[in-house]
C-alpha cells in the first residue's frame, strides 16, 4: 500500500476516528489539528497541542497495558473499535504512537481484540438543550442540535413529526426530549443512538411566578412534615 493508492474516503473516515481519540468531548473547544500523509507504507501524521498529545499518550499506554477499552470515554472507545473493525475486514495493521510516547506503540491487527466488554445498555430518556441548526433529510430524517455540553448532536427523527410542525424550526432554542442507550455501568449516554420524542420551546429565564406555583403545589404534600427532622434523617446524623 502507498499514499497513491489510499482512497480519500478512507482518509475522511480516519479524520473522524483520530479526532475522537484525541478529543472525546466538545469538538468546538478543541485546538487545531493538522494532517500530512507520507510513505511508509502509509503514514498518517497528525499535529495538535502538546497538552492533547500528552493526554492521548497516557490513554494509548493504558490501553496497551490493560488490553481493555471499557473505561475510555465512549467516543474514544468506539474510535478504537472502528480501527479494530477495519483491521479485521481490510487486513490492515495499525501502529499508533506519539512524539511524547517514543518507546511505546499500540498495534491493532486482525489478531488483536480491542472491543468493549458486553455490558447492559438500557433505553433512557434524555433531555438536551440548544440551538436547532438543521432539520430534515431526504432518506434519513434527523435534527442537528448545537449544545453547550456536547457540541453538535444529531438526533434521528420522524418525518411526519417534523412535517406537522408549522413554525420555522431553525436557529431557535429548544429543549429536546429523546430516547437513547445508557450504560448501566457508567451512566454514559450513547449520543449516536438518540431518537427524537418531542421538541419544546426553551426559555432559559427565571420565572418567579412559575416557581412560586410549584412551591404552592408541593406545600400540600409536605404539610405536617417537620423539615428539620426530615433533613437530619436524610443526612444520617451528618453535622456541618
Amino acid at each position: 500500500m502507498s499514499p497513491d493508492h489510499y482512497d480519500i474516503k478512507e482518509i475522511a473516515q480516519l479524520f473522524d476516528t483520530v479526532e475522537a481519540i484525541l478529543f472525546s468531548g466538545n469538538k468546538k473547544q478543541r485546538p487545531e489539528i493538522t494532517y500530512a500523509i507520507e510513505e511508509g507504507s502509509v503514514r498518517h501524521i497528525f499535529k495538535t497541542s502538546f497538552q492533547s498529545i500528552v493526554a492521548t499518550s497516557a490513554i494509548l499506554a493504558n490501553v496497551l497495558e490493560t488490553g481493555n477499552i471499557d473505561k475510555l470515554d465512549l467516543p474514544t472507545a468506539r474510535a478504537i473499535e472502528k480501527l479494530q473493525s477495519d483491521a479485521i475486514s481490510k487486513n490492515y495493521e495499525f501502529s499508533i504512537t506519539t512524539s511524547e510516547w517514543k518507546d511505546g506503540e499500540l498495534r491493532i491487527t486482525p489478531q488483536t481484540h480491542y472491543r468493549r466488554s458486553e455490558e447492559i445498555w438500557v433505553d433512557a430518556e434524555v433531555y438536551l438543550y440548544g440551538t436547532l441548526t438543521d432539520a430534515g433529510g431526504k432518506d434519513k430524517s434527523n435534527i442537528h442540535l448545537d449544545t453547550k455540553e456536547y457540541g453538535q448532536v444529531t438526533i434521528d427523527s420522524n418525518k411526519d413529526y417534523l412535517k406537522n410542525i408549522k413554525e420555522n424550526l431553525l436557529y431557535k432554542e429548544y429543549g429536546v426530549r429523546a430516547i437513547g442507550k445508557q450504560s448501566i455501568a457508567t451512566g454514559e449516554i450513547d449520543l449516536s443512538s438518540l431518537k427524537l420524542i418531542s421538541l419544546h420551546g426553551f426559555r432559559p429565564v427565571y420565572d418567579e411566578g412559575y416557581l412560586n406555583g410549584l412551591i404552592a403545589k408541593a406545600s400540600v404534600s409536605w404539610a405536617g412534615v417537620d423539615v428539620d427532622s426530615f433533613l437530619a434523617e436524610m443526612r444520617g446524623g451528618y453535622e456541618e
